[in-house]
């Protein structure tokens, strides 16, 4: 019998296998990540909510918007979304499915009213749309073993 020999580089199912460990624990700790977003992401939300309905005029006023809305109603929205998130962020945390197909649904929720926030806190809004982003990746990619049944 003859051995074969190895290549330099080593066998490709090999550094398959390596490259998609690599990104399973990427996916893993971003699943913990995600939680900590969506808590914090959360509160800040409840924050903004709360200033938008106590005063119009915390926040830029911008003339001839598309997308023009009520800074009170716009705030009573921000703090339910807000609510919900805090509790997907904890569920997140404690590994629980039903936080994780809530988590991809509140950062797509998340990434659309920054985008609608965008002329009023242009910089905050962007950092927010970079994290949900990353969010709704991590939670996605992420594929914890689980038994069959839900």
């Amino acid at each position: 019998m003859t051995q074969q020999s190895t290549p330099p580089g080593g066998h490709p199912h090999d550094r398959a296998a390596a490259t998609s460990d690599r990104a399973g624990f990427w996916a893993a700790g971003g699943t913990v990540f995600a939680g900590v977003v969506l808590l914090v992401d959360g509160l800040l939300d409840i924050l903004k909510g709360i200033s938008a309905v106590s005063s119009d005029r915390i926040y830029a006023r911008v003339d001839n918007y598309l997308y023009r809305f009520d800074l009170t109603g716009w705030g009573w929205v921000l703090v339910a979304l807000g609510a919900i998130a805090v509790l997907t962020g904890l569920g997140l945390l404690m590994d629980a499915l039903w936080a994780r197909v809530l988590g991809v649904f509140m950062a797509s929720l998340s990434l659309v009213a920054n985008f609608l926030w965008l002329p009023h806190l242009p910089l905050w809004a962007l950092i927010s749309i970079g994290l949900d982003a990353w969010v709704i990746w991590a939670l996605t990619a992420h594929r914890p073993q689980r038994p069959a049944a839900l």
